[in-house]
């Protein structure tokens, strides 16, 4: 028998197989003796009875014979060659992905009923064009399970390459560069506006490896965790940049509320002033030019007090700055370093015959 992967559906968890087989039986109706030194005749396939070769886990599965005839010797021995391409539901361990590797069993299956009928007897299995797309077929084997239910146990590895390049890395990638944005300084919205861009970018990441894998299922891929943590390690980065320019700016976080206190205090502070050079004139009897001085006094410590203030602010902004970069960056790495041990070790099994009911 001749076994070739056509292709794997990473999305369905479905199978496709060509299966190649060259049978052999023997019909006693065809026997004859041999008077003439014929040993052996070709008829046509659908003049003779041939086995029934179902494949029992398989959602679609068609049989063709390879030749519309076939060989018979004078003993009754029949030989023949079919085609079988059936489409099996195997439900692939994704865990590790993209480092996955499962084995999908294919189940023959024959009619016998008490010692009489169709009994399997399989001969040598190779196995022809091993790699196929994102998923290599590392070996095929026999599984005896009864004797009318033979399997074939394809064992199935993911080419790490083409997932690591257009998923894993990236994630990286954009990970790192949002942590090396730290050095753009807090003002003037660059970092924002290059932060709010990294999470777009993320997000259609995140899209593409939805249309790529399964469900939900007992081993769900845990690159699809890891997605997810590091899209909410992004937004959180970003809005913490937000919050920080915000306090380097104003000198608070919630602009609601301290705005229209501190503009009704300004504004009582102005009245005041104005009000102040009227009284000092009537009480006071001082020139035009003092209070003018005054005036320019009062107006450079306000700016100087404003400055003292907006800087005090920016100590602080970049003070939390740097020790939100640097809890960033020690739990980022730890993250990763954690999650490509689990992706690379750890074993989640899935037991592929749990639904079959055996006859």
């Amino acid at each position: 028998m001749e076994y070739q992967t056509l292709s794997v559906n990473t999305k369905s968890l479905r199978l496709v197989s060509r299966l190649q087989a060259t049978m052999a039986w023997v019909d006693p109706n065809l026997k004859w003796e041999n008077p003439s030194n014929v040993t052996q005749v070709i008829l046509p396939v659908d003049k003779i009875w041939t086995p029934d070769l179902q494949i029992k886990n398989g959602i679609v599965t068609t049989v063709e014979h390879n030749s519309k005839d076939l060989l018979v010797y004078r003993n009754g021995t029949v030989k023949h060659t079919v085609v079988i391409i059936t489409e099996v539901n195997c439900e692939i361990n994704l865990f590790n992905y993209p480092f996955a590797a499962d084995e999908c069993p294919i189940l023959f299956h024959t009619l016998a009923d008490d010692g009489c009928g169709t009994y399997l007897d399989l001969g040598d299995l190779t196995v022809v064009d091993s790699n196929h797309g994102d998923w290599e077929t590392v070996n095929v084997v026999y599984s005896y399970e009864s004797y009318i239910i033979r399997s074939i146990f394809v064992g199935l590895k993911n080419r790490a390459g083409n997932p690591f390049i257009t998923l894993l890395l990236p994630s990286i990638l954009i990970v790192l560069a949002d942590a090396v944005s730290f050095a753009l300084p807090l003002g003037g919205g660059e970092r924002n506006c290059f932060k709010v861009t990294l999470v777009l970018s993320f997000t259609m990441f995140l899209v593409i490896l939805n249309n790529q894998l399964p469900g939900d299922s007992k081993c769900s891929p845990v690159i699809r965790i890891h997605f997810c943590i590091c899209l909410v390690l992004l937004v959180l980065s970003m809005l913490v940049s937000l919050v920080l320019t915000r306090l380097a700016k104003d000198g608070y976080l919630i602009s609601c509320c301290f705005k229209r206190s501190k503009n009704k205090r300004d504004k009582e502070e102005k009245k005041n002033e104005d009000v102040k050079p009227d009284i000092s004139v009537v009480h006071l009897n001082e020139s035009e030019d003092t209070q003018m001085l005054r005036k320019m006094v009062n107006f450079l410590e306000a700016v100087k007090a404003k400055e003292r203030k907006c800087e005090r602010s920016e100590r602080l902004a970049n003070i939390l700055d740097k020790a939100f970069f640097w809890l960033y960056f020690i739990l980022g790495s730890g993250y990763f370093s954690s999650m490509i041990y689990v992706m690379v070790n750890h074993k989640c099994y899935i037991d592929n015959y749990k639904f079959w009911n055996y006859i």
